[in-house]
């Protein structure tokens, strides 16, 4: 009787980032209310939840972007591998190099060559790296935004002179520079072609495997697709959050199912 072979391994699960009971406000507007989720090491996550649900908000308290907006201002704690980064004495300019972020429209440094764009926020280091290094921190972000070889040749180029595909993945390569362990990004294919689109997706699959990502997006097939858990957020609060397959075949509130069958939002 042949021997059955042994399981693999599973893979140990960590969490990066933790949301732990979240408010944040515009003035007196309740924009996130009371919110508590966790980011697991290595994976994808999909914020989902019609518009004006407070997504945006969220991803931008992820790493304290919120706090930038006149009037803005937040409760809570969102932990960083255990270190919260709404602490008195953390860095908010630190936090971003840890945790980065690539928004809704493409948006490269306009008078900024391709190589001085993805080099931008090395600036933000305690100790610049030389020219050699820092062309070397350049082709390494370019490679794993699945550019390098569309830009290669054209790194001291207007970074405006690129496709918008293009743009947003040199912003992506942007935010990879500083080598950070979180990547937040806001509706990234929004207004991105379907190819492009494609070529997006196909690299969070690649950055899944060293990093977390968070993603919103309003597009159900598109969270299906690339992310392991999704969280649908309505009103300000978080509704539920599961594995994505469980999130799109048999989810637990029924404001969720109503919203993924397409009876509202």
């Amino acid at each position: 009787m042949p021997t059955r072979a042994a399981p693999a391994p599973a893979r140990e699960v960590r969490t990066r980032v933790a949301v732990r009971s979240l408010d944040a406000f515009f003035a007196e507007v309740h924009a996130i209310k009371n919110v508590s989720l966790a980011f697991e090491d290595r994976s994808v996550t999909a914020i989902i939840g019609p518009s004006g649900c407070g997504k945006s908000t969220f991803l931008r308290c992820l790493n304290r972007m919120h706090e930038t907006i006149p009037g803005a201002r937040v409760s809570g704690s969102v932990e960083l591998d255990g270190t919260d980064i709404y602490a008195k004495r953390s860095n908010p300019i630190r936090v971003r190099q840890h945790i980065g972020m690539v928004f809704q429209r493409p948006s490269p440094f306009p008078t900024m060559s391709v190589r001085d764009n993805v080099a931008a926020g090395l600036r933000i280091l305690s100790k610049r790296p030389a020219r050699k290094e820092t062309d070397a921190i350049v082709e390494r972000a370019l490679r794993r935004a699945a550019l390098w070889d569309e830009v290669a040749d054209r790194l001291d180029s207007s970074a405006l002179g690129l496709s918008g595909g293009q743009q947003q993945r040199l912003c992506i390569a942007r935010a990879l520079a500083t080598e950070p362990g979180v990547l937040l990004l806001d509706e990234p294919t929004a207004s991105l072609d379907p190819l492009s689109t494609q070529r997006v997706e196909e690299l969070l699959y690649e950055l899944r495997k060293d990093m977390t990502v968070v993603i919103v997006t309003h597009n159900m097939q598109q969270a299906a697709r690339v992310s392991d858990t999704t969280a649908f957020f309505l009103s300000g609060e978080l509704v539920e959050s599961a594995p994505t397959r469980v999130m799109f075949t048999t989810p637990a509130d029924p404001r969720t199912e109503a919203y993924i069958t397409g009876r509202f939002g």
